[in-house]
């Protein structure tokens, strides 16, 4: 594709300056792309109601096009437009998890392009939790599609310094608004079947959504491959998250994760190889060989979601041959992490 020159503006993220948000604004309705913050990851933004900007995104990421999109709403009422109806569900959620890290599946109206939704007759819309996403969606006065801003495959970014090493030269501006919080991409919940069905785990678990929606339920295809899936939500059927490096990732209790990663570091690296160990604040004193990173607390799994991607690009950053990562139970924010491991890793996961 043709080289774009990239702006990098630095952004206050709990105060955003009103005219570098502007100057984004400008671009989005230009039908320009805009890699911004939100509390999830980086999202590479453009007009959601302009069927060119948004193929933009396509061609910039090298996304596949039966892959859908998220629209991003800065308010409730901006929903009502895109939608065939909002059910009594959806307004339970909105009032409990928005702005946050939910994104909810909604029939679609005529208004949104089909190739936001890849031809579906569902749409997935999210009001972000991020002064600066809020205000970027506000003053462009449309809906943003924005996935993450990364080269389809590798890993979420979580910084600016993350979107510029992947889309550079590729999009028209990016927004520097530091860290993202939560580090996972948002929870996707189908609302047009019943029972509603959480199509991507994120950053709002399924115990959470079950306080509003006890019957909500968790696809089968999260933990496991279906290669013959037809998307209805990103992340659902293709390998993301991907680091350079052979990913492997250890699953069952903890003393025997530990045993067996050491054993097979041992190997390989006798092999000659250079491996990675993904260790948590409680482990990674136990590993003696091998380039040790600790991922987070077993104690605190927010933080293990919050540095997930960024430490699967560190090891990138080190030139390792192969990753032996520890996996973590399957529970609130664990089924997020677990299911992006299985993704990195394209699904090589070890039971010991």
């Amino acid at each position: 594709m043709e080289r774009i020159h990239t702006k990098i503006v630095k952004v206050n993220e709990n105060n955003p300056e009103k005219e570098l948000i502007e100057e984004g604004a400008k671009l989005i309705k230009d039908g320009k792309l805009v890699a911004f913050p939100t509390e999830t990851v980086y999202g590479l933004g453009a007009n959601g109601l302009d069927e060119e900007a948004v193929k933009k995104i396509f061609i910039a990421k090298n996304r596949p096009q039966d892959n859908p999109l998220i629209l991003h709403i800065s308010s409730v009422e901006q929903i009502k437009p895109l939608v065939e109806e909002i059910p009594k569900e959806a307004k339970l959620l909105m009032d409990r998890f928005w702005p946050g890290p939910l994104t909810l599946l909604f029939k679609r109206s005529s208004l949104v392009p089909s190739i936001i939704t890849a031809g579906l007759d569902t749409v997935a819309i999210r009001m972000p939790d991020h002064p600066i996403a809020l205000e970027l969606i506000s003053s462009s006065g449309v809906p943003i599609a924005a996935p993450s801003a990364n080269t389809s495959g590798k890993p979420s970014p979580t910084s600016a310094k993350h979107v510029i090493e992947d889309l550079y030269g590729r999009i028209h501006m990016v927004i520097d608004g530091g860290k993202t919080g939560v580090g996972l991409e948002s929870t996707v919940l189908d609302l047009s079947c019943k029972p509603p069905m959480i199509l991507r785990p994120g950053g709002i678990s399924l115990e959470d959504l079950k306080e509003i929606i006890p019957d909500v339920k968790l696809d089968l295809t999260i933990l496991k491959e279906n290669k013959n899936l037809t998307p209805k939500s990103p992340g659902q059927k293709y390998r993301h998250y991907a680091p350079i490096a052979d990913m492997f990732v250890f699953v069952g209790e903890l003393e025997g994760i530990v045993k067996v990663i050491k054993e097979k570091a041992g190997e390989l690296i006798k092999e000659g190889k250079t491996v990675g160990i993904m260790a948590t604040e409680e482990t990674k004193n136990r590993y003696e060989e091998g380039v040790v990173i600790s991922v987070g607390s077993r104690k605190d799994m927010a933080t293990i979601g919050h540095n997930l991607f960024n430490t699967i690009r560190l090891f990138d950053e080190k030139k390792v041959d192969v990753i032996l990562a520890e996996g973590v139970e399957a529970h609130h924010i664990g089924t997020a992490i677990m299911n992006r491991l299985k993704k990195a890793s394209g699904g090589k996961i070890i039971k010991v």
